[in-house]
This record gives structure tokens, C-alpha cells and sequence, in this order.
């Protein structure tokens, strides 16, 4: 070993004392210690260069060094050697499978996603950990890797249906990102019959030989049974649903109401008339609000169910509820993230009952502008459980529901006129409005769709939201001023390709979008407001959403480009998700210690909590903890849509050969996806149901275009189409077009080559899929999450398209959405709307009108020499 020098000063060296009875150096020590050498060092090189001379020290070294390994810091190679993986130019990832076979390897440190073939795929399940040496970029212009080694197999047992066939047994999964069959061997199906819904335990995990292998452990049962959609996703999808032990009983011992010795040490709030305002069938109150006028503005109060009192870093309810992350909604069914007990007893704040809170007290002036804000553990009495369509028919009026409520008339018309100002702020700096239509499924006594029926919003719903937004910045701020390493709620804005695209086929409407390289929230919002009105308003704020990437959870702050904020995080929610309880234990660690702090009240005589028993988290915590947060998310978002899309399927399976109006909601190369007006549900009309011709796919512009025919099909248009197929096995619906009620067509140019993949239609059409550089996912797009949920901050359940398609960070832009100079805007709007002028179309010959000439000039010369 040539770089022959002293250990390295281990700044850890407390931290370990306070871990191990026996202290070595830090993992941190001992990668620098590595990086410092000219190759890879064995166990005996490293054990000299640190000085480790007793037996448990170099036992115990040994032991780091294999955990390393398995973590995927360091890695080991033929002679026993270790070196950091970062200087043999491998890369750890989770594996992330696609239903087409290939897959993607997402870098836990962030970055672009690297691409999988197939042949690696068969290695691994998706959410593998896995060290990934880069090789170049593949033909499609993205980074390629090969899988070296296999860090942790994360898939321990998976659902579907179980296939007899030929003498040979298996499962095919659910799950559409795991393509690889499970073998079942004969004695291990638990007797189980073909067809049938199962679970099944892996026993053999692939690898590149040999496919996986596992025993039946659970017989769901039929496909059709009722309730059986929602069992199938949570075990397709790995969604935890069993308590431990350990949380079961700390759940036990928690009293049913607030202990008299919880209620000292806390600012008593229980004389304020809080209300809590949900919806009609919510069960779990973790908010509740209170508003009141004062000179040059109000002062709003927020307080949030204190679940950081209850749970505790580490317990088993903890362990659970992080395993967990967040609540997952399906229709008419809870995957909760904490036992009842907790989420609709003890920290629901019902009403006319005794609740600790976390307050975030705030004042604003009179132009909805935060001018100062305290946060503080309280406790309140909650005095009234109010819903969203009560408030909304106060709002509006409603003289019955007003003098019902007499007694909360004020509070709620201070509310209300704070919300005005509020919603004034939200245009003044930019913030994005989308105008989406939610569904809900409503269900008879035999759990069968009855009908599926749009969510109204009115100013109740967007009240509260946007309470919920100014404690969510404030709590954001407390972070930031603090310097806190906790979980930000980030949204970034769109990559350079979807950026360019949106221009693209904004350009061919006469519609521009301003900001240059780096727009913010605001040039989407002044589009946003040139198209109200127009017949292709819906049409193009599809396509504007879905240039937008997903929001994150994550430990550097980069802002939320959606909303427009600088510092965005989640703070309102932590009765069902995970970030929201670590943004608490994060404010309490400052409530209840002596640092100095503007933007914290304490009670007198309260003692001091050692930080590390209330927020016991490194800066690594954080980062691990926010990507475990966002797959959790994006995994309760697939298993939803799973569900979703069954029982859609069921519904209409007795409407085959029924007729519907319905409308364009995406395009593909091998079809459209067409939605039926008023029940809300998505179909294929393939490529070769479309009238016959050649189809180009244009996807910057989203649509096919007829080669021949020059007929467009392009988001938006508006089709009437008969239902010829439902697979509720596949989750799929085939539609045949009918009738085109706004047809289109292109100019002549653009009919040949604009677009990507031609397919025939009216004759054996090539079904063609993304190619393995673009991800495919939800046809619903990307969408600002906080519009989305129960509350402004998000709800977590909606997903966001194309966040997983570019990871690389971006330098955060301070100025991001917030810029609210009436010039600025002004330059903005100019930059909406544009000249439709094009240059003229020039003139184009087919290939069959070159080749007729062609024959026309040949047979004249044989004639005149004949």
C-alpha cells in the first residue's frame, strides 16, 4: 500500500462510543480511509492502516466491513479486497421493473435512472437493491448497466393467479412490474386450483439461470368474489397490513382518552372555538382551524393532532408506521398507517373531547402575507365537527344551514374572508390551478359499482386548503431557519424534453409559454388563464400537466414549482403520513429544548427532552427516510389505480356492445385512450379499430395522423365508441370507434414523418409500446399533488407523471414562482398568446406518386425507342 498514512481523524467517534460498548472507527472513517489508497485493501490492510491489534477489534472491523458491502458502500472483490463503490464506477440502486420485461435502475443518491435489458431483469424482482456497473449508452440514447450484485432481495412472497398448465404449475403475478413466472412445485400449491387467486412465499429468488420459486401460503379464492380486488393490490403491492406484536400492545397500553399528566406543560387552547372541516364520511379528524379578525389582518391558528407525543422514535408503532409511510385510500376501504385506536381515537380531534395539538399560531396583514409565526404544543377542545358541503351552503347562504350553525356564523365568515385574500396571494405569486375532475365510486349492498360520480369542490374545500398551505410554508421556514435536516415536500419543474415538447404543440394552437429555459408557476398559470374559454381548454392543460414531473420527499429543499413556494413542506397530515410525523418530531425538538428561538412558545418550568430521544435522525436518515416515503407513495398510488381500474372493468362488463360518447384522454403509437363522458372510465380503441390508412404517431403533439386519409386523432377530440372487450384479468377495455363527432385533419406535411411509429389500422396493426428510454405510467398525467388530496398539503394518493423519468438535481431558483411584479406577469401573458401564422406547407409526393412518375417517364423512353 503505497498511501501509507495515519487513520483519519474520526469526527463519529462519540456517536459510535454512545452505540457500541467496544467503539471502531466510523463507517465514514474507514470509506475515506479507502478513498485514500491507490486500490482495494483486505480486511488484514484495513486492520493495519487503522491500528487494530486486539481480537475483538478486528472481529468486530471484519464484521463493518461485510455490512458495508451489503449496504452497498463498499464492494469485495475475487481476493477478498474492499474498495468504495464509487471508485469502480458502479452505482447502488433500486430496481425499478416495467411490464414490457425491461427495467430501470434508480441511483439511491439520485440522477438519471439507468436502463435495464431484459436479460438483467431476470435477475431480480422489482425493488431489489442492487450495485449496477454503468456501460455506456444503449442505442436509444440512454445510460445502460449490468447488474453486479444483488445488495438485497426485497421481495419475500407476491399475489396472482395461480396456472396449471401441462403438468407444470406457477404463479403469474399481479403485480405488472414483476414479468417473471414464480415455479410452484407439485406438493407446494396448498390446494389451490388453476385460476385461482393466490399468495405465495418466494423460496428460490431468480437469478440469470433459473427462474424464481415458491410455495402457495395463501388461497385468496375466486377472482370475482366481492372485496376481493382490494385484497389482491395489497399483497400484489407489498402494502404492509399486519400490526407487529410490538404495536399491537404499546397500542393496548395508550389510554383511551388524554391523561390529565399528558395536559400539563402545554399552552391550554381549550376555551378557543376550534372546528375541525372535513368530509361527509372522513373518520379521522387530524386538523382543526380557527380564525380571528384583528387590526391590519388576522391571526390564523392550525393545530394538528400531536402524534409525537404517542409515538416515539423506534417503538413498535413507529416501526409500523414508518414500514407503512402513509395511509392507503382505497374505494370504501383503509389501509391505515396507524392502528385505530390512535388515528380515529386518541389523536382524531373530535369534537367536545380534550386533544393534545401541535399549533402553528400565524398572523398575516391584509394581503394574505405570513408576517410572523410561532409554533407550540397545546392542547384543545374542539367545538364543532363540521363537513365541507355544511360550510360550503353557509358560504353561499343557505339560511336553514345558517341559522343551524348561528353560533359559528363569525368564524366561519372570518375564515371565509381570509380565504379571499388567501386565494388572491395564490394568483399574485404564481401557484398553479388546475381544473381537474376527481371521481368517487359509489357501491350497492352487494359491492357492486352503482354509479361513479364526480367531487365537487367548493370555496370549503379550497378554505381549508389553503389554511393548510400557509402552515405547511411556515413549517418549512421553522426547518430552514433552524437548519433541520427533515423532508421537504419538492416539486421540480419540467425537464428540457417535455419542456420543449409542450412548446411544441402549444406552437401549433398559437400558444406560447414564457419563461424561457426555466419557467415558473406563474408562465403556467398565465396559460393557464389565455385558455379559459376556449373548446381545447381541457385538451391542453391535460397536455401542460403532464409535462410537469411528480412531487418528492426529500432531504435537500428545492421548492415546490407547482404551488410557487421557495420552501414547501408537509406538516398537517401526520395521521396518515410518515413525513408529516418526522416534520413534528423535527419542531418539537426545538419546542421542548432551551435553544434560542423567535418562532417557538414554551411553557414556563417544562423541562428540557434530549433531541436525540425526540428527533434522533443523521443527515442520512433523512435522505433514506424520503425515498422510502416516495416509493410508498407511488406504491399506494399504483395499488389505488389497481383497484380503480377492476372495478370499472367490472362495471362495464355487462355493457358490452353498449354506446358511448366519449373523448380522447391519450395517445399512443398502437391506439387511443378514450374516456366515456359522465361515468369516467378509460378505454383502448386500437390503432387497427381506427379507419383504415397509415397512422404516424406524433407524440410531441399528441396525436395520429392518417397518412392517406390525413385524419387526425389527437387529445381531446370528441368519439363515439362501442365496448367490444372487458379482461378484468388485465384490467383492460376495448373500444371500437363508432363515429368521430370533431374530426380533424392535417396538412399535407404533417401527415409523413412528423411523428414516430407508424401503425396500419383496419388490417394486423404492430401493438408498439414506450421504448425502454421513455417510462411509461399513469395515462392521468402529472398533477400538482396539493390540489389533489384531503387537505392543500396532498394527499398523497395522486400521483404526479414523469417525476421518475429525470432525477438529476437542479440548481434551486430562489425566485421560483414567487415572482408577483405586475410587469413581470405582463410579460408573461404577451408571451401566452402568439401568431398562428405558419409558413405555407410545402408541396409533398408520396412514395407511390414518385414511383407512378417514375414508371410514366421509363415506359415513354421504351416506346420512343421502339
Amino acid at each position: 500500500m503505497s498511501k501509507r498514512q495515519g487513520p483519519p481523524v474520526d469526527p463519529f467517534a462519540e456517536r459510535e462510543a454512545q452505540k457500541y460498548d467496544n467503539p471502531i472507527p466510523s463507517r465514514e472513517v474507514i470509506l475515506e480511509l479507502l478513498d485514500r489508497q491507490d486500490g482495494p485493501a483486505t480486511h488484514p490492510e484495513v486492520c493495519d492502516l487503522l491500528g487494530m491489534v486486539t481480537e475483538d477489534d478486528i472481529e468486530a472491523l471484519r464484521r463493518r466491513l461485510i455490512a458495508m458491502a451489503r449496504d452497498g458502500q463498499l464492494i469485495s472483490n475475487r481476493r477478498g479486497a474492499f474498495a468504495r463503490v464509487d471508485r469502480m464506477d458502479m452505482v447502488r440502486a433500486r430496481v425499478q421493473g416495467h411490464r414490457d420485461g425491461y427495467g430501470f435502475a434508480v441511483p439511491a443518491e439520485g440522477g438519471e435512472d439507468i436502463y435495464l435489458h431484459n436479460r438483467q431483469m431476470r435477475k431480480v424482482f422489482d425493488g431489489d437493491e442492487v450495485l449496477v456497473r454503468l456501460q455506456g449508452e444503449n442505442y436509444r440514447g440512454r445510460e445502460e448497466g449490468a447488474i453486479v450484485e444483488v445488495l438485497s432481495h426485497n421481495t419475500t412472497s407476491l399475489a396472482g393467479r395461480f396456472i396449471k398448465e401441462d403438468g407444470v404449475q406457477f404463479l403469474r403475478p399481479e403485480n405488472r412490474r414483476v414479468t417473471q413466472d414464480v415455479m410452484v412445485a407439485q406438493g407446494a400449491e396448498m390446494g389451490a386450483s388453476s385460476g385461482q387467486i393466490v399468495v405465495v412465499e418466494i423460496t428460490r429468488q431468480p437469478d440469470k439461470q433459473r427462474p424464481p420459486q415458491g410455495k402457495v401460503i395463501q388461497v385468496l379464492g375466486d377472482h370475482m368474489a366481492p372485496g376481493m380486488e382490494i385484497e389482491l393490490s395489497i399483497e400484489a403491492h407489498s402494502i404492509p397490513n399486519q400490526w407487529s406484536y410490538e404495536a399491537l400492545a404499546e397500542a393496548e397500553a395508550l389510554p383511551v382518552e388524554v391523561d390529565d399528566n399528558d395536559k400539563g406543560g402545554r399552552i391550554d387552547l381549550r376555551d378557543l372555538p376550534f372546528v375541525t372541516i372535513d368530509g361527509e364520511d372522513a373518520r379521522d379528524f387530524d386538523d382543526a382551524v380557527l380564525c380571528q379578525p384583528r387590526k391590519g389582518g388576522w391571526r390564523l391558528l392550525v393545530a394538528i393532532a400531536d402524534v409525537s407525543h404517542y409515538v416515539r422514535p423506534n417503538s413498535g408503532l413507529d416501526e409500523d408506521a414508518k414500514r407503512r409511510a402513509t395511509s392507503v385510500y382505497f374505494p370504501d376501504h383503509v389501509v391505515p398507517m396507524l392502528p385505530e385506536k390512535i388515528s380515529n381515537g386518541l389523536c382524531s380531534l373530535n369534537p367536545h373531547v380534550d386533544r393534545l395539538v401541535m399549533v402553528c399560531d400565524m398572523t398575516l396583514n391584509t394581503h394574505g402575507k405570513v408576517t410572523g409565526y410561532k409554533f407550540y404544543e397545546g392542547i384543545i377542545n374542539s367545538h364543532a365537527r363540521m363537513t365541507y358541503n355544511q360550510v360550503g351552503a353557509i358560504i353561499a347562504g343557505d339560511e336553514a344551514m345558517r341559522a343551524e350553525y348561528a353560533d359559528r356564523l363569525g368564524d366561519i365568515e372570518a375564515l371565509h374572508n381570509l380565504y379571499k385574500v388567501l386565494r388572491e396571494s395564490r394568483s399574485e405569486r404564481g401557484a398553479i390551478d388546475f381544473e381537474t375532475v376527481e371521481t368517487r365510486i359509489l357501491f350497492n349492498d352487494e359491492r357492486k359499482i352503482e354509479d361513479i360520480v364526480p367531487v365537487k369542490r367548493n370555496d370549503a374545500h379550497k378554505l381549508i386548503e389553503e389554511c393548510m398551505l400557509c402552515a405547511n410554508v411556515c413549517a418549512a421556514r421553522f426547518l430552514e431557519q433552524h437548519n433541520l435536516a427533515c423532508l421537504y415536500r419538492v416539486h421540480q419543474g419540467p425537464t428540457a424534453e417535455k419542456l420543449e415538447n409542450l412548446r411544441e404543440f402549444l406552437g401549433e394552437l398559437g400558444l406560447g409559454l414564457g419563461g424561457g429555459d426555466e419557467p415558473t408557476s406563474a408562465d403556467y398559470q398565465v396559460l393557464m388563464e389565455a385558455i379559459k374559454g376556449r373548446a381545447d381548454a381541457n385538451m391542453i392543460q391535460t397536455v401542460m400537466l403532464r409535462s410537469l414531473r411528480q412531487a418528492v420527499y426529500q432531504a435537500e429543499n428545492e421548492g415546490h414549482f407547482g404551488l410557487g413556494y421557495d420552501a414547501y413542506a408537509h406538516f398537517t397530515s401526520p395521521i396518515r403520513r410518515y413525513p408529516d410525523l418526522l416534520v413534528h418530531r423535527a419542531i418539537r425538538s426545538v419546542v421542548r429544548s432551551s435553544q434560542v428561538s423567535s418562532h417557538v412558545t414554551r411553557v414556563d418550568g417544562v423541562d428540557d427532552i434530549p433531541r436525540g430521544k425526540i428527533y434522533p435522525y443523521e443527515v442520512a436518515d433523512v435522505v433514506a427516510l424520503g425515498e422510502h416515503c416516495s416509493l410508498a407513495e407511488r406504491r399506494a398510488d399504483e395499488a389505488t389505480r389497481d383497484v380503480v381500474s377492476w372495478l370499472k372493468c367490472e362495471y362495464l362488463e355487462d355493457k358490452v356492445g353498449d354506446v358511448f360518447e366519449g373523448i380522447i384522454s391519450a395517445v399512443t403509437g398502437f391506439g387511443v385512450f378514450v374516456e366515456l363522458k359522465d361515468i369516467y372510465v378509460d378505454g383502448l380503441v386500437h390503432i387497427t379499430a381506427l379507419p383504415q390508412d397509415y397512422y404516424r404517431f406524433d407524440p410531441a403533439k399528441h396525436r395520429l395522423v392518417g397518412d392517406r386519409t390525413r385524419q387526425v386523432f389527437g387529445l381531446g377530440d370528441e368519439l363515439t365508441v362501442k365496448v367490444v372487450r372487458v379482461s378484468l384479468e388485465e384490467r383492460k377495455i376495448d373500444f371500437e370507434l363508432d363515429s368521430v363527432k370533431s374530426g380533424r385533419r392535417a396538412a399535407a406535411k404533417d401527415s409523413r414523418g412528423s411523428g414516430k411509429g407508424a401503425g396500419k389500422a383496419g388490417g394486423k396493426g404492430k401493438k408498439t409500446s414506450n421504448k425502454p428510454g421513455q417510462k411509461s405510467g399513469s395515462r392521468n398525467g402529472g398533477k400538482t399533488d396539493e390540489r389533489q388530496g384531503k387537505r392543500g398539503g396532498g394527499g398523497g394518493q395522486k400521483s404526479y407523471s414523469g417525476s421518475e423519468g429525470n432525477r438529476k438535481p437542479r440548481k434551486r431558483k430562489r425566485s421560483n414562482g414567487s415572482q408577483s411584479d405586475s410587469s413581470v406577469r405582463k410579460s408573461s401573458k404577451a408571451s401566452a398568446v402568439r401568431s398562428s401564422q405558419s409558413s405555407p406547407a410545402k408541396k409533398s409526393e408520396s412514395i407511390f406518386a414518385k414511383a407512378a412518375a417514375g414508371f410514366k417517364k421509363t415506359l415513354a423512353k421504351f416506346k420512343k425507342k421502339s
